[in-house]
This record gives structure tokens, C-alpha cells and sequence, in this order.
């Protein structure tokens, strides 16, 4: 679990700038109270609704992986300068969660009509593997600055997206 500043920030108390901070708090989702790290990942579902909703499976796969892509780039940037503000591994932080949930989404992604308990599962499944780090992913979380942050949760979203396909497998 994330706690917050378990390091002293080097600039903590300054104006943190607002580009990293949107993208660290998953646009201000890290802000509400309890449970940040859910409510980053709910944002990802949120966002990714529509998308799953209105295109064609090959695009929703596609817009996901690319996203998944760029918010693993700036989501290490951003996680790395909250880090200077927040101190180590902030909770406000859950740009982390939000792109592992869309990890976990990707098997779901793929499906025309997926059942809805199959995007309540992968949120399930994601929180479970994000929470108790079992299997490797307690130790991501050594990686330096948002590499560490973030890697975490991506391996958190694999096994995730890794067990919803084998769910669905089974289900054929």
C-alpha cells in the first residue's frame, strides 16, 4: 500500500506544476478521499467506457494498448515529480492504477458483449493483485522513482488481464 510521504519531499511546500500533477492524480481522481488508488482505477474504467461502448472491438483493443503505452511514459514522469513534491510513492499518485486497470481491461476489450461482471471482475482482480503484491510485485515497487510506482501495478494489471483470459477460455 501507498503511504504518504514516506520520504521527506525535497520540495515539498512548493507550487507543483500543473501538466504532472493532472496526469499523476489521473486528472485530480487521487484528490478524492479514501481509497485513491480505486478511484484511479475507476477513472480508467470510466474513461474507458465510452470507448468500449461506441467502437468496434479491433479499436477499442487498439485505443487501450496505445493508451496503456503513452500514460506508462508519462505516467513514470509525472509519478517521478510528484515524488519531488509528495514525497516517496504519494497515494495521490494512482496514475499507476489507472493504467493497470487498462491492462486488465484488454481481455475484456477484444469481446463485441462481454458480460458486465467481466469489467467489475477485472477491477476486482486488479485492487486484489495491487493491494496484497503476491507473485513478484511487491518487489517492481524497488525500481527507482515512478518506474517503481508504475511497475507495480502494470505487472498487477498482466495477472490480472492474464486470469480474465483464461476465464474466458474456460467459458468457451
Amino acid at each position: 500500500m501507498k503511504s504518504e510521504n514516506k520520504e521527506k519531499a525535497p520540495r515539498a511546500g512548493e507550487r507543483f506544476p500543473l501538466l504532472p500533477k493532472l496526469i499523476a492524480t489521473s486528472c485530480g481522481f487521487g484528490f478524492l478521499p479514501l481509497a485513491p488508488g480505486t478511484w484511479g482505477a475507476i477513472f480508467g474504467i470510466l474513461v474507458w467506457l465510452p470507448l468500449y461502448l461506441w467502437a468496434s472491438p479491433m479499436a477499442v483493443t487498439l485505443v487501450t494498448a496505445a493508451a496503456i503505452i503513452a500514460f506508462t511514459v508519462a505516467g513514470t514522469w509525472a509519478s517521478s515529480v510528484s515524488e519531488l513534491y509528495w514525497g516517496k510513492d504519494p497515494v495521490r499518485a494512482c496514475i499507476d492504477e489507472t493504467v493497470g486497470q487498462w491492462i486488465a481491461l484488454l481481455p475484456v476489450a477484444g469481446i463485441s458483449v462481454a458480460p458486465w461482471w467481466e469489467i467489475l471482475l477485472s477491477l476486482a482482480l486488479f485492487r486484489f493483485f495491487d493491494i496484497y503484491k503476491p507473485l513478484g510485485i511487491r518487489t517492481m515497487e524497488r525500481l527507482p522513482r515512478g518506474y517503481g510506482m508504475m511497475a507495480d501495478d502494470i505487472l498487477a494489471g498482466i495477472y490480472s488481464a492474464a486470469l480474465l483470459i483464461a476465464l474466458n477460455l474456460c467459458m468457451r
